[in-house]
C-alpha cells in the first residue's frame, strides 16, 4: 500500500490468507523507491511476539538509516526524530528545484520528514509523519499509534486521525472515521475502546462518523491536509 499497513489490517490478513507470506518495505520515491524491508519471518511465530511485525524492517542492501533530532543531531536507540537515509538509492535531487533539494538532502541523508526509531537490533518503527504529530496539552500523540487503535473497533472501516484547535490542550486528538456498511457506533463507545488499548492522553477527545469515504491521494494515502483544513483555515498554528 501507499501507507502503514494498521496491525488490524495486518491480523485480518493473516487470518484470512494463513498460508501467504508477508513482506512489508519502507521508502519513498526519492528512495528509488526502498529503505528497510521486513521479511516474511519477521511477521510470525517469536518475532511477531516480541512486536516485529510492527516495524518497518531493517536498511536495505546499500543503505544506511539513522534518526535524527531537529538539530540534525542522531538520537538514541528507542528515541523518536525524523527518518533519514543514505545510500546509492538516495536521488540526485529535484528536477530544477535546487533549494528544495538543497532542504531534502544534507550531507547525502535524504530527510523523509516521517518520524521513527530504531531498536536495539536495528529495526525501523514509523509513528508518523513529522507533520502529522499533534501536540497535546504539551505531550507528544502520534496519529498513526492513535489510527491502529481506532481500527480494531469491529465496526470501522476506515479511519484518520488528527490534531484540532483547542483552547485548553492546544491540539486536541480528533477521530474521523467510518462505520462498516452493516454496523454503527458512536463517539462515547470509539473513545472507551480506545482507553483499553492505549494511554488515555492519546484517545481522541471527539469523533465524527461520516458516512462517504474519506479522502485519498492518487496513491492512496487519506489526504488529512483536507481534514485539517476547515479547522485550520485562517489561523495561526500556534501550540507550545
Amino acid at each position: 500500500g501507499a501507507s502503514p499497513i494498521s496491525e488490524a489490517v495486518l491480523d485480518r490478513a493473516t487470518k484470512a490468507l494463513p498460508n501467504a507470506r508477508f513482506t512489508q518495505a519502507y521508502g519513498m520515491t526519492e528512495l528509488s523507491p526502498i529503505a528497510t524491508l521486513l521479511h516474511w519471518n519477521e511477521h510470525i511465530g517469536e518475532a511477531r511476539a516480541k512486536g516485529r511485525h510492527r516495524a518497518a524492517g531493517r536498511a536495505a542492501l546499500g543503505c544506511e538509516v539513522r534518526i535524527v533530532d531537529a538539530d540534525d543531531r542522531p538520537v538514541d536507540v528507542g528515541t523518536v526524530g525524523e527518518i533519514v537515509v543514505r545510500g546509492d538509492n538516495v536521488m540526485m535531487g529535484y528536477w530544477e528545484r535546487p533549494e528544495e533539494t538543497a532542504r531534502a538532502v544534507v550531507d547525502g541523508w535524504m530527510h523523509t520528514g516521517d518520524g521513527g526509531y530504531l531498536d536495539e537490533y536495528g529495526f525501523v518503527f514509523v509513528v508518523d509523519r513529522v507533520k502529522d504529530m499533534i501536540i497535546s496539552g504539551g505531550e507528544n500523540v502520534y496519529s498513526v499509534e492513535v489510527e491502529n487503535a481506532v481500527a480494531q473497533h469491529p465496526a470501522v472501516a476506515q479511519c484518520a486521525v488528527i490534531g484540532i484547535p483547542d483552547e485548553h490542550w492546544g491540539e486536541k486528538v480528533h477521530a474521523v472515521v467510518v462505520p462498516r456498511a452493516d454496523a454503527q457506533i458512536s463517539a462515547t463507545e470509539l473513545i472507551a475502546f480506545c482507553k483499553t488499548l492505549i494511554a488515555g492522553y492519546k484517545c481522541p477527545r471527539s469523533v465524527e462518523v461520516r458516512s462517504s469515504p474519506l479522502p485519498l491521494s492518487g496513491a492512496g494515502k487519506i489526504l488529512k491536509r483536507e481534514l485539517r483544513a476547515p479547522y485550520w483555515d485562517n489561523r495561526e498554528r500556534r501550540v507550545s
